[in-house]
């Protein structure tokens, strides 16, 4: 059963230092190799990197030292130290990007579904950084080599409002929002079958699946607190347009609570349905985005429209 420590993992509000990670194996991961139930375990880390890190010995198993295709068993204790990183370059790439808005300080950005948004170990390229890295040449530091101005992130396959900072003075300022939970972040989202209610509160710790590591459930274990607000906007046959305010900004936090709920988005690959309609990417666009502007204290609010996929979708839906 995974042991993860959720503080220590990446989720869309906190980039916290992920130097130290532990895990116990379950009976139904024994057998397996270790460099592949670590990579499993990470996102966005490649397994060539975790057997680079396995290694140089920063990998123990049962407080030994293993290679990277030392076999696991029921109950045994994986520590990874991960190492600082070594220096990196980060090339800017000409990635076209549709600028919400722009400033000395900050970058608002209407992301389109398909790009991730920052490097991670191993895969320095094609991301949301290496653009912003290309279009605004300064972003702040703060979150490291791999992550400059990121703030926040929404995932690869989400669509819509992302900011970045451009100094650490930015960073800082709405970093600090996001952590007080005074950002107003909408999303719309399409998910299968009718909501009973026209709205409501989702009220439901997030922390890691015990038997798929890559994804997150509703839980009482290791897990955070995840409040989603959602409003019913319209029915169409069987499925629901909704207008969603996140409260809390946990990993994958409103793909797991529609789920949850009984209610999936509609293409989401990792917690949706294999049937009915098909979508390159789960039907979630994250549609407004304010917050106070960390130089003059003024309140900005941005709004981007649903992307063309979504409403090719609700078009066929609404003319059955």
């Amino acid at each position: 059963m995974s042991n993860v420590n959720e503080e220590q993992v990446h989720n869309e509000e906190e980039f916290n230092g992920e130097e130290r990670m532990e895990w116990t194996v379950a009976a139904e991961h024994k057998k397996e190799r270790v460099d592949k139930y670590i990579t499993d375990a990470l996102e966005d880390v490649s397994r060539s990197q975790v057997q680079l890190w396995i290694g140089d010995g920063a990998v123990t198993v049962n407080g030994a030292i293993v290679k990277a295709n030392a076999k696991l068993s029921e109950g045994d204790q994986i520590v990874l130290h991960i190492p600082e990183p070594a220096a990196v370059e980060i090339i800017a790439e000409d990635i076209p990007l549709e600028v919400v808005y722009e400033d000395s300080d900050l970058i608002v950005i209407n992301k389109q579904r398909g790009l991730v948004v920052h490097p991670a170990p191993g895969h320095t390229s094609g991301t949301l950084v290496n653009a912003l890295m290309y279009h605004c040449k300064d972003l702040s530091g703060i979150n490291g080599e791999l992550r400059p101005g990121i703030v926040h992130r929404i995932d690869k396959d989400t669509s819509g409002l992302i900011m970045a900072a451009k100094n650490d003075h930015a960073h800082a300022s709405l970093a600090a929002q996001l952590k007080e939970h005074s950002v107003n972040r909408r999303y719309i989202a399409l998910v299968h079958g009718h909501l009973s209610h026209d709205q409501g509160t989702i009220d439901a710790p997030i922390g890691r699946d015990t038997n798929d590591r890559k994804m997150y459930t509703v839980t009482e274990r290791n897990s955070k607190h995840a409040v989603t607000h959602f409003t019913v906007t319209e029915r169409i046959n069987d499925y629901t347009l909704l207008e969603l305010k996140l409260e809390t900004g946990r990993t994958h936090q409103i793909r797991v609570h529609m789920k949850f709920i009984g209610h999936p988005l509609v293409g989401d690959p990792t917690y949706g349905r294999n049937k009915g309609i098909k979508m390159n990417g789960q039907a979630l666009h994250a549609a407004t985005l304010g917050f106070v502007h960390p130089s003059t204290g003024e309140y900005m609010e941005f709004s981007a429209p649903i992307p063309q996929d979504m409403e090719d979708v609700l078009a066929s839906l609404r003319s059955r």
